[in-house]
């Protein structure tokens, strides 16, 4: 296998989308996978360390994955109560305005692995960071491979599997400190510091170790600050939305394509805000491919 310069950890999840009068629809997700999909999506190179069952589900996202150019580097199965393999699911109710609200049957089990392929970037996330027991598998791999790669992260927070609330921040900010680059949203950070805004929060994860915090905001945009003091902002634009599935994985995917690319921050900002407003057009977590950003941004600027 060549390398990957990008090596996302996490957990893969079939999201069965449900609104009212219309059939169940099914779309590969998991925000760990969904960023891989989007890096690849954009030229990168990158690989998906994760679990996947031999099922109906794990077939669907194995194609979605590798259709994108994604490398699968290893596929222990997830286990169900009854001990048969099972690829984790979620139910995604969408509102009036298609936010969704997740209703999770998921296991994240990843034993202590060593990775086959030397990163340059190691992206981890969501439900299989702060997840036990495979959580510690996840932590003992980016404690191991921090000091030769870069490492972001996104909490991706979901209420209903962190558990008592002091232990999920202590959870997150373990990962955090872990980090180069993080990002989360307003909604995230309103769950974990319900008593600071988003830009107290993100100093505050500043102050463990990071040398970027970027925050999505919905379609109030984007900002971002920087240890050594900067600060950048973008705008979204006002679209019409089909859900917001995979949204800030879509921005997660191109903010750090563009940093690897050489973008600066600003610039960075403004790809991935566009990315997010074009998933959020179109059902399910379906970034754009690099034609459509490039379109997208050119529309922006005439």
């Amino acid at each position: 296998m060549t390398s990957p310069y990008f090596v996302v950890i996490g957990e893969c999840v079939a999201d069965v989308v449900r609104t009212d009068g219309a059939p169940d629809t099914v779309h590969p997700g998991g925000s760990p996978a969904n960023v891989a999909y989007g890096l690849a999506r954009l030229g990168e190179p990158v690989a998906l360390l994760t679990e996947l069952a031999d099922d109906p589900y794990g077939r669907l996202i194995r194609a979605h994955l590798e259709s994108a150019g994604v490398a699968l580097l290893r596929e222990p199965s997830a286990v169900d109560g009854d001990g048969g393999p099972r690829t984790p699911s979620a139910v995604v109710r969408l509102d009036a305005e298609g936010r969704a609200r997740y209703t999770f049957d998921i296991g994240w089990t990843l034993p202590a692995v060593e990775l086959p392929v030397p990163p340059g970037h190691l992206h981890i996330g969501s439900i299989a960071a702060v997840t036990a027991p495979g959580a510690a598998a996840v932590l003992e791999l980016v404690e191991r491979w921090r000091a030769r790669a870069a490492v972001s992260y996104d909490p991706n927070v979901r209420p209903a599997l962190m558990g008592g609330h002091a232990e999920a921040v202590r959870r997150v900010e373990r990962c955090v400190a872990l980090s180069d680059l993080v990002k989360a949203s307003d909604e995230d950070l309103a769950w974990l510091y319900p008593d600071r805004t988003p830009e107290e929060a993100a100093r505050h994860w500043l102050g463990l170790g990071p040398a970027t915090v970027a925050v999505t905001r919905g379609p109030a945009g984007a900002f971002a600050l920087t240890a050594d003091g900067r600060r950048a902002e973008a705008a979204a634009r006002p679209v019409r939305v089909a859900d917001t599935v995979g949204a800030g994985d879509a921005f997660t995917a191109a903010l750090l394509h563009a940093r690897r690319t050489g973008a600066d921050l600003a610039t960075a900002l403004v790809r991935a805000t566009a990315a997010a407003t074009l998933t959020v057009t179109r059902p399910g977590a379906t970034p754009p491919d690099t034609a459509e950003l490039t379109a997208a941004l050119r529309g922006q600027v005439s």
